[in-house]
Parts: structure tokens; sequence; C-alpha cells
């Protein structure tokens, strides 16, 4: 795994790219970058292992599926994360050549992360960092999918094996859709938060 190689593949397809070596270190800088903001938040393990969902909260409307308010269903929430002025999600595996790759059950998440926002974050662990992009799809579909299907206690193959992805015609299937990012979108400010740390899956 060469970070260094990494951070300036995603630099030349565009990005902006921040690097920290702690967690701690990378919630505390986006806190001081965010007062009074309106914030949508895609599904994100890394996200989740961070906190920020509540150290956002104190000082910026946060919307995020995963607390919906008891009115609100996944979907509302969902739709609603769409049009905030910020949207943060992670990925589930870049490359050493400076792609990204995600994979999604639903939609929201790769849908937020496309359009709509003033700003998109990603948070990235480098845990997830690959040599090829054909290396980073592998690890999308065969070690981040399974993961987080044994996660959300579903029965696809893949979970309960734990081992690969089946290809599978699960009704709950996870990976219904698989996005490249070969670089970053135009209109639209992209920032890579990438921790020299093992977050997520």
């Amino acid at each position: 795994m060469n970070i260094e190689k990494t951070i300036l593949a995603l630099k030349k397809n565009n990005y902006e790219v921040s690097f920290f070596k702690t967690s701690e270190d990378a919630a505390q800088y986006l806190e001081s970058r965010l007062n009074g903001e309106c914030i949508g938040f895609g599904d994100s393990q890394t996200m989740f292992n961070m906190n920020l969902f509540d150290r956002f909260s104190s000082h910026n409307k946060v919307v995020d599926p995963k607390h919906c308010k008891a009115e609100a269903t996944f979907r509302d929430t969902a739709i609603k994360c769409l049009t905030t002025d910020i949207f943060f999600t992670s990925v589930n595996a870049l490359s050493e050549t400076g792609e990204m790759v995600n994979i999604d059950g639903t939609g929201n998440r790769v849908a937020g992360s496309l359009f709509g926002h003033k700003k998109v974050y990603f948070v990235v662990s480098t845990n997830k960092i690959e040599p090829t992009l054909e290396a980073a799809i592998w690890r999308a579909r065969n070690i981040a999918a399974p993961s987080n299907a044994k996660r959300l206690g579903i029965r696809t193959p893949c979970a309960v094996k734990g081992d690969r992805c089946y290809n599978c015609s699960s009704p709950d299937r996870i990976c219904n859709g698989l996005l490249i990012y070969y670089k970053k979108m135009s209109n639209t400010d992209m920032e890579i938060v990438l921790i020299d740390e093992k977050l997520g899956f």
C-alpha cells in the first residue's frame, strides 16, 4: 500500500485531499470547518466509528437515515439527504491510481455522492487502498460488501459464509449497483479525508 502515491493520484483526479494519522485528528478538522450547515449522511461504518453524527449535530443540522425521527421513514430521510448543502459518505475501496469504488443496495449513498450539494466529503481509511482499480473492485465485492451484509444481519450467502461475493439473487442483496469514481464530478467541491487507521470495512 502506497499512501503517497494514492494521494498524488487523487489530487491529479481533481480531488482535494486531507491526510490524517488518526481519526480523532480528522474529526477535529471536520468539526472546525462545519458550523451552522445542513449536512446529509450516506451509510458509512467509518463515520459511525468516528461518532461524526453526534459531533456534528451539536452545531449543525444533520440528516441521517440511521437516525430517523419517529414519524419519518428511511426513504423520506434518505431523500432529504439528497438536498443538503454538505454530504458525507465513504467508499468501499480506492486504488493507488486514484479511482474510488462504491457498492450500494438502495442507491441513496451513491446518489448523494454524485450531485446536488455544495460539497461532498469522502471519509476513507487507508485499509481500503488497493494497488489497481481491478483490485479495488474485488475488495468492494468480496470484502466490504460481505462484511456490511453480515453487520446488517441479512441472510445473503456472502453474509452467512462471510468469505466472498456469490453474485446472488437474494431480495436482501446489498450490492445492486457498483459505482466507479474515475475523476471528481464537475461543479461540486469534493474532498477526500484520508485517515491512516483501520476503520469500517
